[in-house]
């Protein structure tokens, strides 16, 4: 029985992440963005006539709706189950491509891609990370939450080249045509897979440590479930502090993911795709390494180091950019560098969620703290976009990118570890025999 409830835990995970995967077609946006971009400029029956600096519009308001959304999905995930969540996330996002691909006009866009998919984002997300959490102990949850999330930072490895191909021979619009259908299925098809543990499991090596006795036991260092209710984490100091370091980190990343394509276009020309593909590497890899590190040395410590290497990551675009016309490689490296530590985010604050305020209410809960993501990345979509279409360069971008980071930095060391605290209680247990 226990190899079963094992299987069933890595098949439960690789779903997850199966999912994530067609999810992270957000993050391929860029591409989109080209191509529209050019058909303003040629003009012509039927082109796109968006204002240059609406362009990123439509990507904004999805961060904004997909953030938004979580609060209503995580809830439909912790009393609906996974699988419902699922279908429901894979029918929006499958219907929000499909109307896209029948017009050119800026309002359908909105709602098409920013309301409709991010909506859809929002609830196939929520559905994904929940149910891997539940079969693992405490004590791996960074591992289990980088696994799952990584596929949506990986997803641009394999649609960024697809979106290209189905760019060059059919064109925008059935190529948003084809991902709508496809997802859909996918999404469908995947939610099957997605099984919450049996009433009463109880994860290999979790320990309540209200209950332990022995002292090798609690060395264990699993957690107490803490399993706060929203409305009282919301009242926490913990709750508003993370929630600003959301914003800033993930404002930081979005801000690049949305233009890499573009920023990419001088020196890579046709090309540029590659940059997207490339960064999804770095974002996946982000994701995987920094739940790892954090299982070992602590969240607060690895998301310390998150933000000021990010920080140093955008202020060296700076230069790199200023000359007008970058090198590929450099671009591609440092791209793919921010990308990782975009990607970091990611899985630290979730895994931050679990620790502070328990399983119990996660899909809410986090939901609550995704806000930030989605008001980050809105607002810097847009102030970046304005800065670009202002002064025709990224730099200003890039600069404000890297004050908040390094701010950011500092605000991070104020966050009590949950690691910490476990340890501490070990050493003053241990003493007191």
């Amino acid at each position: 029985m226990a190899e079963k409830i094992v299987h069933r835990g890595k098949v439960v995970t690789a779903a997850g992440t199966g999912i994530n995967l067609a999810l992270g077609v957000l993050y391929t946006w860029s591409i989109f963005k080209v191509a529209i971009r050019q058909s303003i400029e040629e003009g012509g029956a039927g082109a796109f006539t968006w204002d240059l600096a609406s362009l990123n519009d439509p990507y904004a308001v999805c961060c904004l709706v997909f953030a938004c959304s979580m609060i209503i999905a995580g809830k439909c995930q912790d009393i609906l189950g996974p699988r419902v969540a699922a279908v429901i996330g894979g029918v929006l996002v499958g219907a929000g491509f499909i109307w896209i691909s029948q017009t050119t006009a800026y309002i359908s866009w909105i709602f098409g891609f920013g309301v409709l998919v991010g909506t859809g984002i929002a609830f196939g997300y929520s559905s994904a990370t929940p149910p891997a959490l539940k079969w693992y102990s405490p004590a791996k949850t960074g591992a289990v939450a980088g696994i799952v999330v990584s596929g949506f930072g990986l997803a641009s490895l394999y649609i960024a080249p697809l979106a290209q191909y189905l760019l060059n021979i059919w064109g925008l619009q059935d190529t948003m045509l084809f991902f709508g259908v496809t997802f859909l299925i996918v999404m469908v098809i995947l939610s099957r897979f997605l099984i919450n543990p049996p009433e009463g499991y109880v994860p290999e090596g979790f320990v309540e440590r209200r209950g332990a006795t022995d002292i090798g036991l609690v060395a264990r260092e699993t957690f107490e479930e803490a399993n706060l209710a929203p409305s009282q984490v919301i009242k926490t100091p913990s709750f508003w502090l993370l929630w600003t370091l959301y914003f800033i980190g993930a404002g930081a990343g979005l801000m690049v993911i949305g233009s890499v394509a573009g920023m990419a276009k001088s020196s890579l020309g046709e090309n540029a795709f590659l940059a997207v593909a490339i960064l999804a590497v770095g974002n996946a890899g982000g994701r995987v390494a920094a739940g790892m590190i954090s299982d070992r040395i602590g969240r607060t410590r690895t998301l310390a180091g998150v933000f000021i290497l990010q920080a140093l990551f955008m202020f060296a675009t700076v230069p790199v950019l200023r000359g007008g016309d970058p090198s590929a490689f450099l671009l591609v490296f440092l791209s793919t560098m921010i990308g990782f530590n975009y990607g970091a985010n990611l899985a630290l604050f979730p895994s931050f969620a679990k620790d502070f305020w328990g399983i119990k209410n996660f899909g809410v809960n986090y939901g609550i703290l995704f806000t930030a993501w989605g008001t980050g990345g809105f607002i810097m979509s847009r102030v970046s976009q304005s800065l670009i279409a202002g002064t025709g360069t990224f730099t200003r971008a890039f600069v404000l990118a890297g004050i908040l980071l390094a701010a950011g930095m500092l605000l991070s060391f104020l966050l009590k570890d949950k690691k910490d605290l476990t340890r501490r209680e070990i050493a003053k247990r241990l003493s007191a025999t």
